[in-house]
């Protein structure tokens, strides 16, 4: 039975928590006074300190400073009146595991208390073991670089595994950031081809006038500057697999070009006069919706046909969000060791900022979060005030009948509101602070646009 010592002068919430932590079956003590709870750690070894941060005759700081010097081992949990203050902060430094806001959930209290008490058990376990389990758990969460246990994933997993071998092209679908590289590649990896090159080409990225030759090759005294022969892409790639990133982008003649690869798997380079054979699997990806640019006439429909052979489509990081604290423990993991830091762990308000947030850049967004988050972090854990979020972009056209003006900014205040009511917990008080405006104007917005 885990032993917790509860420590605060507010007896009713004194009193509040120890029955509360009695009845989840916890060993619990309180005392009210902060010099006698130093002598109780001194004669007992509590696996949990809950501690108020704001109490008569010693200061918070200096208390837990004492009780970490006695018992290293304990793990200390704050109470606090202001989540964010610079008290609590400075206590995550000094080596506090987490706080919790006086007067927030209870539910979020209990979680927090569970998963401070398994950290303890951890704790007490060898090394070796304790880096085997971690190594077990993320074998088995992920697959070719890829965590997650959403159940679409899981069926994508599956997915690659069946169609890895066959020659069928392959169209991946998503938004940018959802990893459609990783799953070109573990494609690859599980195929009969995973011997020889994986070249992958972001048709986005590089100027249409260039594309051709980076794809095709060229032959000397071609262009200025055909200084010798040159290989492409789809030459390096042969006898393995060529993956086309946003190929939604390919201009037309390009596309003619890239049909005709796939029908009779030869092709030209520049300046050439010779056929050249080649065998390489194509695997090909976009954000956008190919169907759509095939009604346009932007994008030809043979060749739409050819690509999406087999399609695979993956969801944004907001619709498999079980899968973020995952792949945030993989991160801090990753970026912990790239930086030399020992950081283990993330403040569970941190973890509820990022569980809120719908993550426009999917993946990509949340590895670049936690990426600056371990570098700025100066504690053993991330806390909230080490992460950054992106600037929210607005992709808003402007079509032939024209928009509404007013709907769209009616539209982005309203994200805005939303989002700042989710960062504060729904304080409005605090929400209207961050948005610089007061709080009679922010309750007038909120009834204006039916913010929930």
């Amino acid at each position: 039975m885990a032993k917790i010592l509860i420590v605060d002068d507010d007896q009713g919430m004194r009193e509040f928590m120890e029955i509360m932590l009695t009845k989840e079956g916890y060993d619990v003590t309180s005392s009210g006074e902060p010099v006698k709870a130093i002598d109780l750690c001194r004669k007992t070894a509590f696996d949990l300190v809950i501690t108020d941060l704001k109490m008569p005759k010693i200061n918070g700081i200096e208390f837990l400073k004492t009780i970490k010097d006695q018992r290293p081992e304990t793990i200390v949990i704050l109470i606090t009146a202001y989540a964010s203050g610079e008290t609590a902060i400075n206590a995550m430094k000094e080596g506090a595991y987490d706080y919790v806001e006086k007067g927030g959930s209870i539910e979020d209290l209990k979680k927090v208390v569970r998963a401070a008490l398994l950290k303890k058990g951890l704790m007490i376990e060898n090394q070796p073991l304790k880096k085997e389990t971690k190594t077990k758990e993320t074998a088995e969460n992920s697959f070719c670089g890829m965590i997650g246990t959403n159940r679409e994933m899981l069926k994508i997993f599956t997915t690659i595994k069946k169609v890895s071998d066959t020659l069928a092209n392959i169209l991946i679908l998503g938004e940018s950031g959802t990893g459609k590289e990783l799953v070109a590649r573990a494609i690859h990896e599980n195929s009969s081809r995973s011997k020889m090159p994986f070249i992958a080409i972001n048709s986005g990225g590089i100027p249409e006038n260039l594309l051709e030759s980076e794809l095709f090759g060229y032959m000397k005294g071609s262009f200025t500057g055909a200084y010798a022969d040159r290989q492409g892409f789809f030459e390096m790639a042969r006898g393995g697999t060529i993956f086309l990133d946003e190929i939604g982008e390919l201009s037309p003649s390009l596309q003619v070009k890239l049909l005709r690869v796939i029908q009779e798997r030869t092709f030209r380079r520049i300046g050439g006069a010779e056929d050249i054979k080649v065998d390489v699997r194509i695997i090909s990806a976009t954000h956008q919706n190919l169907g759509e640019k095939v009604k346009k006439g932007e994008f030809r429909e043979d060749l739409y046909y050819r690509l999406n052979v087999i399609p695979i489509f993956l969801p944004p990081l907001r619709e498999r969000r079980e899968d973020i604290p995952l792949l945030i423990n993989n991160f801090i993991e990753k970026y912990s060791q790239m930086f030399g830091k020992e950081i283990r762990t993330i403040s569970s308000y941190a973890i509820e900022l990022l569980m809120n947030y719908d993550f426009p850049g999917n993946i990509r967004e949340l590895q670049n979060i936690i990426e600056r988050g371990v570098a700025m972090e100066s504690s053993n854990i991330i806390l909230p005030e080490s992460l950054t979020f992106g600037v929210p972009k607005f992709d808003i056209d402007i079509t032939e009948s024209g928009i509404d003006l007013n709907e769209e900014l009616d539209k982005i205040e309203k994200m805005l509101i939303e989002k700042a009511l989710q960062k504060t917990k729904g304080s409005k008080k605090k929400a209207a602070e961050l948005l610089k405006i007061t709080f009679d104007s922010l309750r007038h917005r909120i009834e204006k646009l039916g913010v929930e």
